[in-house]
């Protein structure tokens, strides 16, 4: 995931000894039971505001236990606080790949990548492809949400083509994009969680592969095997939607500059930030000189003439906006209702869209007459705007709001398809998502502050004495504050601190502890929509979390491997100088 620049000792633990588990589960239960009626009655418009509403329900009940057993509104509100501030960097970073996806689309960078993707992947092997890209980006950036924001939305683009669902791709891209994340040594998760067990990094990296890698031939053999028995359009001649796309856009190898220099910077280790907020400005210089029909196509405005203050209660533009410039359209000038007054004739604007010579204007007098006495004249005009505020007014609403390009061609099929995918979001279409995570991190918060998590946590320490059950105790743990707290980094931090002490009782190294936080902590906050990973990986790559779960192989999988080698005590490393035990006894 993205460094967020986790300050450790800020990552603290509260316990609340007077809370039973009882208590500690009431707001759980609650949340579950009214997620799923509120799931149940919206569908799939619950996340439109809906399930953000039950979370702070959800934070409301965890509140009145928390009342109960003595925790102030005060201690609340601060460990709430708290939270919402270690997602700021995770919201700066949601805005800005909705930038990002909306000066790549006008610039013609994500349409390129689709344009010869679909040259270079054949339907069999576009997943297991998918996963192999994300997976050798990842490991280079240290950021699964990089390359979510980068590749893996142009793959999501190349399926669309291809007839593959967005589902299995999207499965197929996380799949990749995890295991290259666990495996980095810079992404944050991967030092955060040695550094929690008291591991170093290298050894945990080491000692990560005995499960990662297993795992991720398991997926790349299932995604090899649905490539081959998949029913896509890839048997279909793709030369007709490279062709719309080449029509539409000035294709060129030259974009593919941007993605390089964003990716080169992530791997410098500058900051994702930074290097997402650059990629975002280069597109936007690279859309002036590669797409400048595009630019006035969706940049074009015009300057209507503001009617006269003494003639405002009488006439008025029925279209126009408060902005002082006006979206091509049809406006129409038209009496005020009950003012009584007719004009000398119509005034109709009908004002087409941009194109790179146009010089449209139109100009028109009118005479307003009330009982056949003249009132005024109007000297009317549209004036379109000039190339640099054209310009300005593509790139801003490329970046803020969704923006469309309209495919070229006549094959209604092929156009259908590429509308879909010439569409950028904008920093406008991720407040949603930034809301859910708000909402989320209300409800994590209050639980945290009232003792709940480290109460949960400590009850699921005790209910197993083998080292079968340390282990399944610490994946449910992880699981567990991935749901409840919404948060990748909780879901690390509080299992990692709880369970360090008995990992060491049990002679256990501490790279068991930290290889099993990964395996259940990180990479199963993206399979949980109000997780903030979840949350973020489903808005930028556009498919809700329930259609990609499943194929999200890697995500799920790798907790039951961890515990697959535990229960054979594979790898099951102790520590120096312990003796080992029918129970302990493992690898070294």
């Amino acid at each position: 995931m993205e460094s967020q620049n986790i300050n450790q000792e800020d990552e603290k633990i509260i316990e609340n000894r007077e809370l039973s588990i009882f208590e500690a589960l009431i707001p759980v239960i609650a949340l579950v039971l009214m997620l799923a009626v509120n799931v149940y009655l919206y569908g799939d418009n619950s996340l439109g505001g809906s399930n953000q509403f039950v979370l702070l329900l959800g934070a409301a009940v965890a509140g009145i236990v928390g009342s109960f057993n003595g925790v102030s509104y005060k201690k609340m509100v601060e460990e709430v606080a708290q939270n919402i501030k270690s997602t700021t960097g995770a919201i700066l970073i949601l805005l800005m790949v909705g930038a990002l996806a909306g000066t790549w689309l006008l610039s013609g960078i994500i349409p390129t990548m689709i344009y010869y993707g679909l040259d270079l992947l054949n339907p069999s092997i576009f997943l297991t492809a998918c996963v192999i890209i994300c997976a050798v980006i990842s490991i280079s950036t240290g950021s699964s949400w990089t390359t979510s924001a980068t590749v893996g939305i142009a793959l999501i683009g190349i399926a669309g083509a291809l007839d593959i669902s967005a589902g299995m791709t999207a499965g197929a891209v996380l799949s990749g994009a995890y295991f290259g994340d666990k495996l980095s040594p810079l992404s944050d998760t991967t030092n955060l969680a040695p550094a929690m067990a008291g591991t170093d990094l290298f050894t945990h990296i080491k000692y990560m592969t005995y499960t990662t890698v297993p795992t991720i031939l398991v997926t790349l053999f299932v995604f090899m095997f649905i490539g081959f028995t998949i029913d896509s359009a890839g048997d279909v001649d793709v030369s007709e939607y490279q062709a719309a796309i080449d029509a539409t856009f000035n294709t060129s190898a030259w974009l593919f500059l941007v993605p390089i220099i964003v990716i080169a910077m992530i791997v410098k280790k500058v900051s994702p930030l930074i290097a997402l907020l650059l990629g975002t400005l280069l597109a936007g210089v690279f859309a002036l000189i590669f797409q400048n029909h595009i630019v006035y196509e969706n940049g074009l405005k015009y300057q209507i003439t503001e009617i006269q203050d003494e003639f405002k209660s009488y006439v008025e533009w029925d279209n126009t906006s408060s902005n002082n410039f006006q979206n091509p359209g049809t406006y129409t000038l038209q009496p005020v209702e009950d003012s009584d007054v007719v004009l000398s004739e119509p005034v109709v604007f009908n004002l087409p869209s941009g194109g790179e010579n146009d010089s449209f204007t139109t100009n028109k007098t009118v005479t307003i007459l009330q009982d056949d006495v003249e009132l005024g004249t109007l000297e009317l005009s549209a004036v379109p705007t000039g190339y640099a505020a054209t310009a300005y007014f593509a790139i801003m609403d490329a970046i803020t709001v969704s923006t469309s390009v309209d495919p070229i061609t006549n094959n209604t099929k092929i156009k259908d398809k590429l509308t879909g995918l010439f569409e950028g979001k904008g920093m406008e279409s991720m407040l949603g998502t930034i809301w859910l995570i708000v909402c989320a991190m209300v409800f994590g918060g209050v639980m945290d502050a009232i003792g709940a998590l480290a109460r949960i946590s400590r009850a699921l320490l005790h209910l197993f004495d083998s080292v079968f059950g340390l282990f399944a105790s610490t994946v449910v743990s992880c699981l567990a504050i991935n749901v409840t707290a919404s948060d990748q980094y909780l879901a690390l931090v509080v299992p990692g601190k709880m369970y360090a002490k008995a990992y060491k009782d049990k002679g256990l190294a501490s790279e068991n502890l930290s290889r099993t936080l990964e395996d259940s902590g990180t990479v199963t906050s993206v399979l949980i929509p109000w997780n903030t990973c979840g949350a973020y990986q489903s808005s930028t790559l556009g498919v809700d979390v329930k259609d990609y779960f499943v194929y999200a192989i890697f995500n799920w999988l790798s907790p039951f491997m961890t515990l697959l080698f535990a229960a054979f005590r594979i790898k099951i490393r102790q520590l120096t100088g312990k003796q080992p035990t029918l129970d302990t006894i493992g690898e070294d």
